[in-house]
């Protein structure tokens, strides 16, 4: 099951994407978003949020 992110508590900072192995994540207007067909489900977004916005899906 693929990561999500809580657009409420995004701040858009980027950290995730940046983690990110497989560019899984991309800004979409003030937020990052998952695409749940690429994420690999590894977690590594997770672990570097500072906003802890991020969960399994």
């Amino acid at each position: 099951m693929a990561y999500k992110i809580d657009k409420d508590a995004c701040t858009n900072c980027g950290a995730c994407a940046a983690e990110c192995p497989v560019e899984a994540i991309h800004e979409k207007g003030d937020v990052h978003q998952i695409d749940p067909d690429t994420c690999i489900d590894c977690g590594s977004c997770e672990s570097v949020c500072p906003a802890d916005a991020i969960s399994a899906g």
